[in-house]
């Protein structure tokens, strides 16, 4: 197996909406990889997956923007980690297209996420949505990537991507892409509808009191947290008392991920109380980590010139690595004057 740099990378729609679920299942991790000095990281806003879907175009460039302004008010900081928009480095789209003739249609049925997402009317479907986890594997091969933080809901695409990673070695006899591992891990990587537990929080969902928005002001925040969904009964002290209670589940994960601690440390400060006690210092943690990061959002997005000259910066950096694996990627298959 060749030697890899190890380096990470992982993208987000700019679809609209960053949520506590985007923070605390992606941006915190982003940051903390970033930060452990162990990986190049190279963080993306995903442009081109975006529009598998009909997008506003004025409603995605502001997208786009806010998207950038949220990783850096979390955090990723553009001296230390590649902060880019996937449609400024066209070798995501020449390397997708490569990927499209290595997978399989099988394949692409197999997932989940287009069962979900075009249902009983696939056949109006784009052919992007359906070709959708080509690119992903283009996003993160193109640069050697060896790890992707994920979430449960994104780990069949990264199995999709090592099996073509797999398959175009044995098809060309060489050991050229790396398989990339997942990186799964911490307390929320998958945060739940403050009004419904066995639910995704989404910036979808028609009620906004579902969902912490990063734009959120402090008394936002806190009053959607007191609001939350929960149960009659007082928390548990073992975690295994928050079987078959989804919404407490959800918060004392939410608490532990934002404390930066484990859901049993959590419990055993707290098993006992009341929700009416839990609530007040769940909301009093998220104000204190969240308001900071929804104010400087404010301030970034009043300076989208700055923030297009990141994003440029960035792509510039993102296509230094990019261009030369893409050409090696080309010379393999065959393609004259590659």
């Amino acid at each position: 197996m060749a030697a890899f740099t190890p380096r990470v990378f992982s993208g987000i729609q700019p679809s609209g909406g960053l949520t506590l679920g985007n923070y605390l299942g992606a941006m915190k991790r982003f940051v903390t990889m970033q930060d452990e000095g162990k990986f190049e990281t190279v963080y993306c806003m995903v442009d081109l997956h975006a529009i598998t879907v009909w997008q506003d175009p004025a409603a995605l460039t502001r997208a786009t923007r806010e998207l950038c302004a949220g990783f850096i008010a979390a955090g990723v900081d553009p001296s230390k980690s590649i902060l880019f928009n996937q449609s400024q480095v066209a070798e995501h789209a020449q390397l997708a297209w490569i990927f499209n003739c290595v997978a399989r249609m099988g394949w692409m049925q197999r997932m989940t996420q287009w069962k979900d997402k075009a249902g009983k009317n696939s056949q109006n479907a784009s052919l992007g949505l359906f070709a959708y986890p080509a690119l992903m594997a283009a996003d993160i091969l193109v640069y050697h990537a060896t790890h992707v933080p994920v979430g449960e809901d994104q780990k069949q695409h990264l199995e999709l991507t090592r099996d073509i990673a797999i398959k175009f070695n044995n098809d060309f006899g060489v050991d050229f892409f790396p398989e990339t591992e997942p990186v799964i891990e911490g307390a929320a990587t998958r945060v739940m509808s403050l009004r419904d537990g066995s639910k995704k929080m989404s910036k979808s969902d028609p009620s906004d009191m579902s969902r912490i928005n990063l734009i959120d002001d402090a008394d936002t925040i806190a009053q959607k947290i007191r609001k939350a969904r929960t149960d009659p009964d007082a928390l548990p002290s073992e975690v295994d008392g928050l079987d078959d209670r989804p919404e407490a589940r959800n918060l004392v994960n939410i608490y532990a991920a934002l404390a930066e601690t484990t859901p049993e440390a959590v419990l055993a400060d707290h098993g006992g109380s009341q929700f009416s006690a839990f609530k007040p210092e769940l909301a009093d943690l998220a104000v204190n980590k969240l308001a900071p990061i929804s104010t400087e959002m404010s301030r970034l997005m009043e300076q989208p010139d700055e923030i297009d000259r990141i994003l440029g910066h960035g792509a510039e950096q993102a296509r230094a690595l990019a261009a030369p694996i893409l050409k090696k990627t080309y010379e393999i298959v065959g393609m004259v004057g590659a």
